[in-house]
């Protein structure tokens, strides 16, 4: 016996995104998981290989994985936004270079990376002068800041962990990166403070870190998350943590 069935739009009746999660990437999903579980939205995960060593060369190596990796997300419709999700891979490989990646597979996607995110974050916040609390090693921490600072943000205050593996940047305690973020925020030129990298568990105490320093605190998850939304018109307000959240429509 045939039965009958009736069709409708899907999961994603108010907006599809696709999200390129680095093969080493532990946090991502975790973190993102509670903002885009509501009705209409749909949320689409793909890999990418990547390095177990965040280095400038294994960084440049996932640009030619780039178009494989958006590949796989679903193509039965259009997605609205497609974001790649990696602050350094985008820092090395360049966001407009991203972009083209996504958009070969996806034309009409809009695109975002953390990178590209952070710098949406601290216009729509006001932010001119940041601190940045990072896990890279010194010749990624140097092209992120420089990329910063090409965007129009002075880099007022700076301090990293200073490590290459992923697998000990997914495991960095959120209490040491509370105490990091507190640290270069109680610095008084900076405006705000970006806590680096998909990896690093941040969800937790961003809250906590901004009510001890009393500024913003933008981290590459939750930025890439409020743009990802922004971008697809979808409500932010109270969505996530931290004052990134609070003040969107």
């Amino acid at each position: 016996m045939k039965l009958p069935f009736i069709l409708d739009q899907g999961m994603a009746s108010q907006a599809a995104f696709g999200v390129i999660v680095l093969q080493a990437d532990e946090t991502l999903e975790a973190e993102f998981a509670g903002l885009f579980d509501r009705p209409g939205l749909a949320l689409y995960h793909t890999r990418i290989p990547s390095g177990a060593e965040v280095t400038a060369e294994t960084l440049a190596d996932m640009e030619r994985e780039l178009p494989r990796a958006v590949s796989l997300l679903p193509t039965a419709g259009p997605l609205d936004v497609v974001a790649y999700a990696c602050t350094s891979g985008a820092t090395v490989i360049g966001p407009a270079n991203v972009a083209g990646a996504i958009q070969s597979i996806h034309s009409t996607a809009s695109t975002t990376d953390p990178l590209s995110a952070v710098i949406a974050a601290c216009r729509h916040l006001g932010i001119k002068r940041l601190g940045v609390v990072s896990p890279y090693v010194a010749e990624v921490c140097t092209a992120m800041n420089s990329l910063l600072e090409q965007n129009g943000l002075t880099i007022a205050a700076f301090g990293s962990f200073e490590q290459s593996e992923e697998a000990l940047v997914a495991r960095i305690t959120p209490q040491s990166v509370h105490d990091a973020v507190c640290a270069v925020g109680r610095n008084g030129d900076v405006d705000a403070i970006f806590a680096a990298c998909t990896n690093l568990r941040t969800f937790g105490i961003i809250d906590r870190a901004e009510a001890t320093i009393d500024k913003p605190v933008i981290t590459s998850n939750q930025a890439l998350a409020w743009h990802m939304l922004t971008l697809a018109n979808a409500t932010t307000k109270g969505v996530g943590p931290g004052m990134l959240f609070d003040g969107s429509p």
